[in-house]
């Protein structure tokens, strides 16, 4: 049930950021068409910027738990097994230092944001505790799929921790 509920909030938030990755290419061609008849959309290159960088902090969770994160893998050939689960534990623990403290801040500037009335700088004059909220969760979401990805290479002692459960468990 934990396993579904993890997947569910993984997948969730990949939707979230391909739904934000629209709103981006939207904003964008709003941009262009808008110089084109002469009509400027105020903010649109904020909102695109803001969508932009929620896509991508939405999407960390999943990418990680697709095996997609980027590798160094040419060291760890060289090692003995019990070398390399040792190396890549002590890396999910360093990991999942800086994934907290990135979870923590990006919470805590989205909660100044909003206690101090932070607006953006630029003509959209957006409150920036609504953008930092992509981010903020996002993170958030990846911290807890480093915890996830620890646990299952602690329990499964796989070398790539990073494959379905299921499969693990030899179901299909």
């Amino acid at each position: 049930m934990t396993r579904k509920l993890l997947d569910t909030l993984y997948k969730s938030a990949l939707y979230a950021a391909a739904i934000f990755i629209v709103v981006l290419l939207a904003m964008v061609v709003a941009g262009v068409v808008g110089r084109l008849v002469g009509f400027h959309l105020r903010g649109s290159d904020a909102y695109a910027g803001y969508s932009m960088a929620a896509a991508a902090f939405l999407a960390l969770a999943h990418t990680l738990k697709k095996g997609e994160h980027i590798r160094v893998t040419l060291l760890l050939q060289r090692f003995s097994e019990r070398t390399t689960f040792a190396f890549e534990v002590g890396c999910y623990v360093v990991g999942l230092f800086f994934c907290g403290a990135l979870a923590f801040y990006s919470v805590r500037l989205s909660w100044q944001s909003l206690v101090f009335n932070d607006i953006s700088h630029s003509m959209d004059e957006t409150p920036l505790w609504i953008p930092q909220i992509g981010m903020a969760v996002g993170t958030f979401i990846f911290f807890i799929a480093v915890v996830d990805e620890l646990y299952l290479h602690l329990r499964y002692r796989k070398r790539d921790a990073a494959v379905d459960v299921d499969e693990v468990k030899g179901v299909s």
